[in-house]
C-alpha cells in the first residue's frame, strides 16, 4: 500500500522548450476523488504555445501540468466515492497527467470495459471528437468538408462517413490525405492554394459548396478557407484550437450566406465526460478505431521530444502518446 511519504516522477516545464523530470510527493485523494496510476497520456497541440513560450505562462509549471489526456488504473479512493474501486481501469479528465499518478474527481472518471484492456485510451481528445461530431449535426446525404486532417480531423472523417455523409478531406500533407482515405473520405484535396481549393470544392459540389465544414487546424487561413467552402445556410464548425491571438472573419460573407457558426469547444466538465463515455462506447463497439492514429510513443523522460514532434509534425506523424 502506498503511503503519503512515497514519491512519483513528474514532468515540469522549467521554461520555453525546457522539460525537467522531478521526484515529487505522491498526491493523496481527498473526499470525492480517486488517484490514478497512469499508464499513459496523449500529447495535445494546445501544449505547443506553453512549450514555445507565451506572455501569460508562468514557469516552472506544476508537476505534471498540461497533461490532460491520461488513462490508467485507480489505486486509491477518497472518502465518499461510490462506484469506483481500486484496480479499475479508467480514462479521466485531469490536468496534471504528465506524471506517474494524478488525482481526479470521481465525476470526471469513466471506467474502461474489459474489451479495451491493454489499449491506450486518451479519453479527452476522443471525447472532444464525439462532442464536435454531435454539435456538427451531420446526417446522411450531406456533403461535409474537413479542413485539416490530424488526429481530430481523421476521427471526424470516420464519424461523418459512418453517418452516411459524403466527405471531402482537405489537408496539407500527403500522409494526412492518405489517412483520410483510409478513414473513408470520398474526395482528397491538397491544402495548397486558397483559390484552387475553393474552385475544386465548387466543382465537386456542383457550385453549392458544403452542408457542413469542420475547421480543425486552429489558424487564420484555414478558418477563412472553411467559411468560403460552406454553402448558403450551411454550418461552419470551429474545432481548431485558436490560441495564438485574435482572429478576423469575413462577416459580410457570413451574413450573406446566412451561416450557422458553431464554436465546438466545451468547457463544462460534465459535457467533456459525456463525450468520453460516448467515445468508450464507439471504440468498444468497433464503430471507431483510433489505434492506427497513435503514430508516435515516448517515455515520460522524453516529453520534450514528444512536444517537438507535435510541433514539427514529421512525415507519418499524427498523435504522440507518453507512456509511464
Amino acid at each position: 500500500m502506498l503511503t503519503a511519504t512515497d514519491t512519483m516522477k513528474a514532468a515540469r516545464l522549467a521554461g520555453p522548450g525546457q522539460v525537467v523530470l522531478e521526484d515529487v510527493p505522491l498526491p493523496e485523494p481527498g473526499a470525492g476523488q480517486v488517484r490514478i496510476r497512469l499508464e499513459g497520456c496523449g500529447v495535445c497541440a494546445s501544449n505547443l504555445t506553453p512549450w514555445g513560450g507565451a506572455e501569460w505562462m508562468k514557469y516552472p509549471t506544476d508537476p505534471g501540468a498540461l497533461g490532460h489526456e491520461g488513462w490508467g488504473v485507480i489505486d486509491a479512493v477518497g472518502e465518499g466515492v461510490e462506484g469506483l474501486v481500486e484496480g479499475m481501469r479508467v480514462a479521466a479528465l485531469t490536468y496534471n497527467a504528465y506524471a506517474q499518478y494524478d488525482l481526479a474527481d470521481a465525476s470526471a472518471v469513466v471506467p474502461l470495459p474489459a474489451s479495451l484492456e491493454g489499449k491506450p485510451f486518451p479519453g479527452e481528445p476522443l471525447g472532444c471528437a464525439m462532442n464536435i461530431y454531435r454539435r456538427s449535426g451531420i446526417s446522411s446525404g450531406q456533403t461535409v468538408a474537413i479542413v485539416g486532417i490530424g488526429f481530430l480531423g481523421a476521427l471526424l472523417t470516420r464519424l461523418a462517413k459512418e453517418a452516411g455523409a459524403r466527405v471531402i478531406a482537405i489537408s496539407r500533407r500527403p500522409f494526412s490525405l492518405e489517412v483520410a482515405r483510409e478513414m473513408g473520405a470520398d474526395e482528397l484535396v491538397p491544402m495548397d492554394d486558397h483559390w484552387r481549393i475553393i474552385e475544386r470544392v465548387k466543382e465537386l459540389t456542383g457550385g453549392v459548396f458544403c452542408d457542413r465544414v469542420i475547421e480543425a487546424v486552429g489558424k487564420q487561413w484555414p478558418l477563412d478557407l472553411s467559411a468560403e467552402l460552406t454553402r448558403e445556410r450551411g454550418r461552419l464548425v470551429i474545432a481548431g484550437y485558436h490560441q495564438d491571438g485574435p482572429r478576423q472573419v469575413n462577416m459580410q460573407m457570413w451574413n450573406w450566406r446566412g451561416l450557422d457558426v458553431i464554436n465546438a469547444h466545451e468547457r463544462d466538465p460534465r459535457v467533456y465526460v459525456d463525450g468520453i463515455r460516448a467515445a468508450v462506447d464507439a471504440v468498444a463497439s468497433g464503430r471507431l478505431d483510433p489505434t492506427p492514429l497513435y503514430t508516435h510513443t515516448f517515455p515520460l523522460d522524453r516529453l520534450g521530444d514528444a512536444l517537438d514532434a507535435t510541433r514539427d509534425r514529421p512525415d507519418g506523424f499524427l498523435k504522440a502518446l507518453i507512456t509511464m
